[in-house]
């Protein structure tokens, strides 16, 4: 089968799982408990995208400049690790997607701005016997939309980024991706609409699993 890539690389949160609840109740969680007005989904659905650290520079009243910030931002660490998968689902058709790319002969991995430890326990969970490369914000490697990550795991892979593929449902995705040197496919049922990501340089979309499919085969 002649194939448009070879390695595909996805991130996670609105690509592959719908976490929107979890990080929801994790930032409201200590919002609450600090005595901060909570937040409603949709503000973290805009949230969220740029990693941890500034999911609660954006709900936390005043960002960086509260007094209380840091002691928050330590606070949802802990909570989300351990609650990181209470609400957390897989979108319909994905996992049987990565496992038919697999047994198709594909490369894959997984680039996230949540914390290493979640990314690599979701992945666990979800994919462990699938997808061999799962990295997340971490000492050492820039997150996205610097291109260190997708480097990372191009790497672990040992795969050349010539034959690889992005796949995301961000405006971040499509700059980290850019950075990258690679093509992006940006997924619309994540936290993004296509209008949004059209007016930050999304060019190839798919709606559903089937497009998505055809989008990596060609």
């Amino acid at each position: 089968m002649r194939k448009n890539y070879e390695t595909v690389i996805f991130d996670m949160d609105g690509t592959l799982l719908n976490t929107l609840e979890d990080l929801a109740d994790g930032v409201n969680h200590v919002l609450e408990t600090m005595g901060m007005p909570m937040r409603t989904i949709e503000e973290i659905r805009q949230f969220v995208g740029n990693g941890a650290l500034r999911l609660m520079e954006r709900a936390v009243p005043g960002g960086r400049s509260h007094p209380q910030f840091e002691e928050g931002f330590l606070r949802f660490r802990e909570y989300y690790q351990i609650h990181c998968n209470d609400k957390t689902k897989a979108y319909e058709g994905v996992v049987d997607l990565l496992q038919e790319l697999v047994a198709d002969g594909y490369e894959l991995a997984i680039v996230s701005n949540k914390p290493d430890e979640a990314v690599k326990e979701l992945n666990r969970v979800y994919f462990q016997d699938i997808v061999k490369v799962a990295i997340g914000e971490r000492e050492g490697v820039k997150k996205k939309p610097a291109p260190n990550m997708v480097e990372a795991a191009l790497q672990e892979l040992q795969m050349p980024r010539e034959t690889a593929v992005y796949v995301g449902d961000s405006d971040v995705d499509i700059l980290t991706a850019d950075n990258a040197g690679i093509p992006c496919i940006s997924v619309l049922w994540g936290f993004r609409d296509r209008e949004f990501l059209e007016t930050h340089g999304g060019r190839m979309f798919a709606e559903t699993i089937q497009e998505l499919k055809k989008g990596i085969h060609g």
